[in-house]
């Protein structure tokens, strides 16, 4: 069985809290899953309301407007989320359901047809591009531009990232559009969209947009390759799902606690706080450790080995609180898809080569998803 390493598992133990350097700031990480979901609901004392500082590393470099609605505290968070909803409930109706099938189903083909397929750049990175139209009703020939920025959308390649460059320029395009000639799409929507019963704007809305395309681009991608290279060194597993497409769902969110890509998230004290015997000065930071909350052994059985059975799973991968992951039922409609789809069209998956992905930092090293990864997909026979 496989084992995922946990490199929080010391400290979690010893006290519950990792000291984190990031950009000047000494923060403690909480590593506990009950530790972290207290503190995601509990807004008053950690509070989202901070601009650029929600992210680990803060993004002051990279955007020019406060993200929403998750850099907002309730009310305010409950009212701006309330906007963009119904968009994110989308992947739960059978049209949107069925266009993500043909869409996975398609990259399978291509991959299966081929000697060899780059996971990420060649499969997880259309899939996510081609999705995300999807969810946010534009063209899908929109996708080829998200494909060209790569999966990073800060770190566009071709040189050195320019603050509100690139990504701002696209969205607010897609508004300039969208005031002009309303239509039926995500854009459309916040354009014409009120809060407290005036018009939002433009920042506002560009602060939805920016959350969306940063939000749910490298963590899908992060998820699929995981899922693929998983498949890759676990063959066994396969014929295991398919032996019963039931256990589909658990599988899913058992890859979603293990391969969890956001490692972290930061909340601000608005005053002195002391935090599990770590003293955070008014307006400092503290850090939600979900990948850590996610191998508590206090909730997990043997949190470190892949259980695709496991069950109940309260992994924290989506958040908790009033900030759970508005793309959650999108990520989970493309894994689950994903998984039914390999199950049914390929018998052997092989890792050809891989470079993970490794965050390293002062206090830890993780391995959170690939830079590379070249597989080959065998297909079942018909």
């Amino acid at each position: 069985m496989q084992k995922v390493p946990d490199p929080f598992h010391n400290a979690r133990q010893k006290d519950g809290v990792l000291r984190c350097p990031f950009q000047g700031e000494n923060l403690p990480m909480l590593l506990r899953h009950a530790d972290v979901r207290e503190a995601a609901r509990d807004w008053q004392t950690f509070s989202s309301d901070a601009p650029f500082r929600v992210p680990i590393p803060s993004e002051e470099e990279v955007r020019t407007m406060r993200q929403l609605p998750i850099e907002t505290n309730p009310p305010e968070h409950t009212d701006y989320r309330a906007i963009v909803e119904p968009f994110f409930a989308r992947p739960k109706q059978p049209e949107f359901i069925a266009k993500v099938e043909t869409l996975i189903a398609g990259k399978i083909t291509a991959a299966l047809a081929r000697d060899s397929v780059d996971v990420v750049g060649d499969f997880a990175l259309p899939i996510q591009s081609h999705a995300l139209t999807y969810l946010l009703n534009v063209p899908e020939s929109e996708a080829q531009t998200y494909i060209a920025w790569g999966v990073h959308v800060f770190k566009v390649s071709g040189g050195p990232f320019k603050k509100g460059h690139t990504l701002e320029e696209y969205i607010h395009a897609q508004f300039d559009r969208a005031e002009a000639s309303p239509g039926d799409d995500f854009f459309s929507a916040l354009a014409r969209a009120t809060f407290r019963g005036r018009r939002l704007t433009r920042d506002e809305m560009m602060g939805f947009g920016n959350l969306t395309f940063a939000g749910g681009r490298d963590t899908i991608i992060h998820s699929i390759a995981n899922i693929v290279a998983y498949f890759g060194r676990n063959p066994d597993a396969l014929a295991w799902l398919r032996d019963d497409p039931r256990r589909i769902v658990h599988a899913g969110e058992e890859f979603f606690r293990v391969f969890m890509p956001l490692t972290h998230i930061g909340r601000v004290c608005p005053v002195e706080t002391n935090v599990h015997g770590v003293n955070v000065p008014a307006h400092g930071r503290v850090s939600l450790g979900w990948a850590a909350a996610n191998f508590d052994p206090a909730v997990f059985e043997s949190p470190e080995e892949i259980r695709l059975d496991r069950k109940p799973n309260p992994h924290l991968s989506f958040g908790f609180g009033p900030h759970l992951c508005l793309g959650a039922a999108h990520a989970r409609l493309i894994v689950r898809t994903l998984l039914q789809t390999l199950i049914d069209r390929v018998e052997k998956i092989d890792v050809l080569a891989a470079t993970p992905h490794v965050e390293r930092e002062a206090t830890y090293e993780r391995s959170n998803g690939f830079d590379s990864l070249t597989a080959r997909f065998a297909p079942r026979a018909q």
